[in-house]
């Protein structure tokens, strides 16, 4: 049976969300489930959880493990995932779009690199009460900031947003080095590439002959790994940037599909309406209307 696809728990899922910041209390969405969220994924949400009291069981793809404070955990986008949570749990659920990443400055995605990949081990132990509590204090900001909505808000959380995944990153990285566990060579490299090359290549071969794998092996392993083919990560970047540059610029669409290597602006239409349910057009009018002043 499919699993559940929601945008945040219990509400439709949005291919179309982009530029999505969201922060609420671990309590606020689930005490009204009884404190057990069923397994369910996200098509294009990464989110972070902040446990600073409580614990209780997550479920991870085919792996269930428990958890307690202090403690943060990382669920990427497309994984299933599930929770049961002790009554007493107190903390935060941090949940965005990744391409957020990309307006607080972050332009080659280094500071959620980490946190976009699936660990074997979504739960980031915190050694230090300090630690757990800047955390805290950061997310209650950031919540802040969008129950408010003041003037200039949007940019307020994305600041907030990009000092939590700096800090969890660092907890991330820190975790997997002492332990010894990396992520997936394979998975970091055509990662790397793909940052590299997704303007000029779509085709999935350029790729497996970086790695000296066949497009088969590549796909498959990469499947196996994340929960998406190679070719879906590429055309997922190729689309993310598609997004930032009707949003965040001028340029003509034309140009926009000739850079991103498509054959012609009529290609770039039809795929970007398939993937989202709007023409290029249509987004960028929308997003003009919704965008807060820079300047």
């Amino acid at each position: 049976m499919e699993l559940p696809l929601f945008h945040l728990y219990g509400d439709p899922p949005d291919p179309r969300a982009f530029n999505f910041v969201h922060a609420e209390t671990i309590p606020a969405r689930c005490s009204l489930h009884h404190w057990s969220i069923s397994v369910h994924r996200h098509a294009n949400l990464l989110q972070i959880l902040v446990i600073e009291r409580g614990g209780g069981e997550i479920q991870y793809g085919a792996a269930s493990a428990a958890f307690s404070a202090p403690a943060v955990i990382v669920v990427p986008p497309t994984v299933a995932h599930g929770f049961r949570f002790q009554s007493s749990t107190a903390g935060w659920v941090v949940s965005f779009t990744e391409d957020v990443a990309r307006m607080f400055g972050d332009g080659s995605g280094d500071a959620i690199a980490c946190l976009k990949r699936p660990a074997m081990d979504p739960v980031v132990p915190v050694a230090e009460s300090a630690g757990i509590a800047r955390l805290s204090e950061l997310c209650a900001c950031l919540n802040e900031e969008g129950l408010l909505s003041r003037d200039g808000f949007r940019i307020a959380m994305n600041g907030y947003l990009a000092l939590i995944a700096i800090e969890v990153r660092r907890l991330v990285t820190s975790r997997d080095q002492s332990a010894a566990h990396l992520n997936d060579v394979v998975v970091e490299k055509l990662l790397i590439l793909i940052e590299s090359h997704f303007r000029s290549q779509r085709l999935l071969n350029f790729y497996a002959a970086k790695l000296a794998m066949t497009s088969d092996h590549l796909n498959k392993h990469v499947k196996r790994i994340t929960g998406l083919t190679a070719g879906q990560m590429i055309r997922q970047r190729v689309l993310t940037e598609a997004k930032r540059l009707l949003a965040f610029s001028d340029q003509p669409i034309n140009e926009i599909a000739y850079d991103l290597a498509y054959a012609d602006p009529s290609h770039f239409v039809r795929c970007f309406r398939k993937d989202t349910g709007v023409t290029p057009r249509t987004f960028r009018q929308r997003r003009a209307g919704s965008l807060w002043p820079t300047g």
